[in-house]
């Protein structure tokens, strides 16, 4: 193309988040979910314990985030969602952990 054929064309749009996800909200809501996945998992006195209250922690956490999400601060959300995610996969890393070495499925 020769030089300056486009100059007459309106630059390109640039799309933006209109609500941006900043740092300090995500990483309170990350430090709020392990603050509380920590006090239900101190509930309980073995692993089937420690993994219902874990899944109890959860969910109530999600829930939290998703109003947290409509309503409130997204980063906040997305930081509290995050970290149940990884905290209920380790606490049922351990339940698969205990469940192929005794080959008995510890939750019932």
């Amino acid at each position: 193309m020769p030089p300056g054929m486009l100059a007459g064309h309106p630059p390109r749009p640039v799309y933006r988040e209109p609500h941006p996800i900043a740092t300090a909200p995500l990483l309170s809501g990350m430090a709020a979910a392990m603050v509380w996945l920590a006090a239900f998992g101190f509930l309980g006195r073995d692993l089937a314990g420690y993994a219902w209250w874990t899944v109890v922690a959860a969910v109530t956490a999600w829930a939290v985030a998703l109003i947290l999400s409509v309503l409130g601060d997204r980063g906040v959300a997305t930081g509290v969602a995050i970290v149940t995610g990884i905290g209920l996969s380790i606490a049922m890393g351990f339940v698969t952990y205990r469940w192929v070495t005794t080959l008995d499925w510890p939750l019932w």
